[in-house]
Protein backbone atom coordinates (compact mmCIF):
# COMPACT_ATOMS: atom_id res chain seq x y z
CA UNK A 1 0.00 0.00 0.00
CA UNK A 2 1.49 3.32 -1.08
CA UNK A 3 0.69 6.76 0.28
CA UNK A 4 -0.01 10.11 -1.34
CA UNK A 5 0.77 12.95 1.08
CA UNK A 6 -0.94 16.25 0.30
CA UNK A 7 0.40 19.55 1.65
CA UNK A 8 1.79 17.71 4.73
CA UNK A 9 -1.75 17.67 6.19
CA UNK A 10 -3.37 14.64 4.57
CA UNK A 11 -2.14 11.13 3.82
CA UNK A 12 -4.15 8.90 1.49
CA UNK A 13 -3.46 5.19 1.02
CA UNK A 14 -3.61 3.63 -2.45
CA UNK A 15 -2.22 0.38 -3.74
CA UNK A 16 1.12 0.93 -5.50
CA UNK A 17 -0.34 0.21 -8.95
CA UNK A 18 -3.08 2.82 -8.59
CA UNK A 19 -0.64 5.31 -7.06
CA UNK A 20 1.77 4.96 -10.00
CA UNK A 21 -1.01 5.71 -12.48
CA UNK A 22 -2.21 8.67 -10.41
CA UNK A 23 1.34 10.06 -10.22
CA UNK A 24 1.63 10.07 -14.01
CA UNK A 25 -1.73 11.79 -14.54
CA UNK A 26 -1.34 14.31 -11.70
CA UNK A 27 2.25 15.07 -12.68
CA UNK A 28 1.30 15.78 -16.29
CA UNK A 29 -1.40 18.26 -15.29
CA UNK A 30 0.72 20.02 -12.67
CA UNK A 31 3.67 20.30 -15.09
CA UNK A 32 1.36 22.26 -17.39
CA UNK A 33 0.44 24.55 -14.50
CA UNK A 34 -3.13 23.21 -14.31
CA UNK A 35 -5.03 23.10 -11.02
CA UNK A 36 -7.89 20.61 -10.62
CA UNK A 37 -10.00 18.60 -8.18
CA UNK A 38 -9.11 15.06 -7.13
CA UNK A 39 -11.81 12.95 -5.43
CA UNK A 40 -11.83 9.43 -4.04
CA UNK A 41 -14.06 7.23 -1.95
CA UNK A 42 -13.03 6.90 1.69
CA UNK A 43 -12.49 3.56 3.37
CA UNK A 44 -15.30 2.06 5.43
CA UNK A 45 -13.24 2.64 8.59
CA UNK A 46 -13.40 6.42 8.09
CA UNK A 47 -17.10 6.69 7.34
CA UNK A 48 -17.42 5.40 3.76
CA UNK A 49 -17.80 8.92 2.35
CA UNK A 50 -15.88 10.84 -0.30
CA UNK A 51 -13.00 13.27 -0.04
CA UNK A 52 -12.11 15.96 -2.59
CA UNK A 53 -8.94 18.05 -2.62
CA UNK A 54 -7.80 20.91 -4.86
CA UNK A 55 -4.49 20.12 -6.54
CA UNK A 56 -2.35 23.09 -7.54
CA UNK A 57 1.28 23.26 -8.74
CA UNK A 58 2.25 25.26 -5.62
CA UNK A 59 1.05 22.57 -3.18
CA UNK A 60 3.56 19.85 -2.28
CA UNK A 61 2.75 16.21 -2.99
CA UNK A 62 4.77 13.18 -1.87
CA UNK A 63 4.28 9.73 -3.42
CA UNK A 64 5.53 6.96 -1.11
CA UNK A 65 5.49 3.42 -2.50
CA UNK A 66 5.48 0.26 -0.41
CA UNK A 67 7.28 -1.83 -3.03
CA UNK A 68 10.60 -1.04 -4.69
CA UNK A 69 9.58 -2.07 -8.23
CA UNK A 70 7.66 0.20 -10.58
CA UNK A 71 4.26 -1.36 -11.35
CA UNK A 72 3.36 -2.01 -14.98
CA UNK A 73 1.65 0.99 -16.51
CA UNK A 74 -1.56 0.55 -18.49
CA UNK A 75 -1.76 3.35 -21.12
CA UNK A 76 -5.52 2.78 -21.50
CA UNK A 77 -5.98 3.48 -17.78
CA UNK A 78 -3.78 6.59 -18.01
CA UNK A 79 -6.05 7.80 -20.82
CA UNK A 80 -9.24 7.21 -18.80
CA UNK A 81 -7.80 8.89 -15.70
CA UNK A 82 -6.61 11.84 -17.80
CA UNK A 83 -10.07 12.24 -19.32
CA UNK A 84 -11.54 12.27 -15.81
CA UNK A 85 -8.95 14.82 -14.64
CA UNK A 86 -9.83 17.09 -17.57
CA UNK A 87 -13.55 17.02 -16.76
CA UNK A 88 -15.42 19.57 -14.64
CA UNK A 89 -15.70 16.98 -11.85
CA UNK A 90 -11.92 16.51 -11.78
CA UNK A 91 -9.82 13.40 -11.32
CA UNK A 92 -11.63 10.38 -9.92
CA UNK A 93 -10.35 6.84 -9.77
CA UNK A 94 -12.03 4.92 -12.56
CA UNK A 95 -11.93 1.17 -13.15
CA UNK A 96 -8.85 -0.07 -14.96
CA UNK A 97 -9.69 -1.13 -18.52
CA UNK A 98 -8.06 -4.09 -20.20
CA UNK A 99 -4.69 -2.94 -21.49
CA UNK A 100 -4.07 -2.64 -25.21
CA UNK A 101 -0.34 -2.56 -24.47
CA UNK A 102 1.22 -2.50 -21.03
CA UNK A 103 4.39 -0.47 -20.66
CA UNK A 104 6.83 -1.92 -18.12
CA UNK A 105 9.52 0.71 -18.34
CA UNK A 106 11.30 2.98 -20.80
CA UNK A 107 11.09 1.37 -24.21
CA UNK A 108 9.58 -1.88 -22.93
CA UNK A 109 6.10 -3.04 -23.91
CA UNK A 110 4.30 -6.31 -23.31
Amino acid sequence: MGTLSYDATLKIDFDDRTLAHLQIVIGAKLRRGEAFYFSWRDEDTTGDGRTTIWLHPALPLVYKYFGSKMPRINPAWIQRLTEAANSNAGLQIVAEPDPVTTVTGPGEAK
